[in-house]
């Protein structure tokens, strides 16, 4: 049992696991106060900063974390661990330094792109001292991953999602008014606070040189490109219901959206924690088995992911106004459509993501980026014709139907890649289930005797 608990597969789950049910958890708490503070349109546009936020560090982290991991983890010399290191770092600031530019240029016209008041080009401006800090905390996050150790990304997260937490119920117990601009100033220093506790983890892999090279740096780009653009795609992707209800219709319409999203997180919890710990374990299957390797790993996360989300997704499905009510209260009623169809997306969703980490860990990189630059434009096309015909339920109808052709695209896709059957994922998850429900027997029937 003791060989088990100090597993890479336990520690690594278990702290990733803890990692996105705490940015979940708080971030559902977070919302819970703002929706009683903000008022609905306020909620819409802090909603869709919060998108652009998210869209921006995690096509960054795309681009650096899985080829910095990769490198230093195929790198037994210190000195070649240090030259990757160095190299993620250099691209990791300039692209940020990007991002604060079209900040700084274009913060006003996107704010009119997206019938946002500029309010919202404010929360952009005052939010660059938390981008800067953000190019370090995803550096260190990659540095702890690429060691295989989860404890201080767990750590560090953590930190910044209960300081941002603690400020804004001090707001509410206290009932202090405060701008909506405020709300990135305490986002960049609940940032800065976790990436403290970050270091603290990880300054025993850091090595103290600052030695890029000029070849590393175009192996990352070469590496991760694929993956960035991939990322930028899949982002977008899964936020694009969002972003056009916004260009089309009102912030009120982002504020349900975003509520149905957030609940929708937390079932989305364990298919992002499997893509994080899937994807070194599989850099390592690929080299060392090949696709056999790929396959039994993916087949097995499948099954384990599935056995975890259909049960919940269900609850959801059947009761959404309840959860909407304890999130938000009834003024968000009109997002318990949206949370149901979002429910039956994160089903469908499992395989794609699991897909994607498989494709890449095999170095399919390219064939990866071409499936979801396929989807992008199919959803693209889809949410713009039925929003402008639908309106409000446009976006969530488009939504569904494409998830369904891309489940279609990328089921084709990695059978053909590694010979996955979905009857023995099918058949893992009974077994599953037929398992559970003997340890429960077992159980109930131990307490009797």
């Amino acid at each position: 049992m003791k060989q088990y608990l100090n597993s890479y597969w336990f520690r690594s789950a278990y702290y990733s696991f803890l990692q996105r049910f705490s940015i979940i958890l708080f971030g559902l708490f977070n919302f819970m106060i703002l929706a009683r503070i903000l008022s609905v349109p306020e909620m819409g546009i802090w909603g869709l900063f919060l998108t652009i936020i998210t869209l921006a560090e995690n096509t960054k982290t795309a681009l650096l974390k899985n080829a910095h991991i990769k490198f230093v983890s195929s790198n037994l010399e210190s000195e070649e661990k240090s030259v990757v290191a160095s190299s993620s770092l250099l691209i990791n600031l300039a692209i940020t330094l990007l991002y604060v530019l079209l900040i700084v240029v274009f913060g006003p016209l996107i704010s009119g792109l997206l019938n946002m008041e500029l309010t919202f080009a404010q929360l952009l401006n005052w939010f660059i001292p938390g981008l800067m800090v953000m190019a370090f905390f995803a550096h260190l996050e990659a540095v702890q991953q690429s060691h295989f150790d989860f404890k201080g990304v767990f750590a560090g997260n953590f930190t910044r999602q209960f300081l941002f937490f603690i400020i804004l119920l001090i707001h509410y117990i206290f009932k202090i008014d405060f701008p909506l601009y405020y709300l990135s100033i305490y986002f960049s220093l609940s940032i800065l606070a976790g990436l403290a506790v970050l270091y603290l983890y990880s300054k025993k892999y850091l090595l103290g040189r600052f030695n890029p090279s000029k070849k590393m740096t175009g192996q990352l780009l070469h590496f991760g490109g694929y993956i960035f653009g991939s990322s930028v795609l899949s982002s977008i992707f899964a936020n694009l219901d969002q972003l056009l209800t916004a260009r089309f219709l009102t912030p009120v319409s982002v504020a349900f959206y975003n509520t149905a999203k957030r609940i929708n997180g937390f079932i989305d919890i364990p298919t992002y924690a499997g893509a994080e710990i899937l994807f070194p374990k599989m850099s390592q299957a690929a080299s060392a088995k090949g696709i056999e390797g790929v396959r039994n790993l993916y087949e097995k996360m499948v099954s384990v992911l599935l056995a975890l989300i259909i049960p919940a997704a269900l609850v959801v499905i059947i009761f959404p106004k309840l959860f909407i009510y304890i999130l938000a209260g009834t003024r968000y009623y009109a997002a318990a459509p949206l949370l149901q169809l979002y429910m039956f997306i994160s089903i469908i969703g499992t395989f794609q993501h699991q897909s994607a980490t498989s494709l890449d860990s095999m170095g399919k990189t390219r064939l990866n980026f071409t499936a979801n630059l396929v989807a992008f434009f199919i959803k693209l096309l889809l949410t713009f014709l039925f929003l402008k015909y639908m309106g409000f339920y446009g976006a969530i109808t488009a939504a569904v139907i494409t998830s369904v052709i891309s489940a279609v695209i990328w089921y084709v896709l990695i059978r053909k890649q590694t010979g996955v059957h979905f009857s023995s994922i099918f058949k893992n998850i009974f077994l599953m289930y037929g398992q559970a429900y003997t340890q429960v027997l077992q159980l109930i029937r131990k307490n009797k005797s």
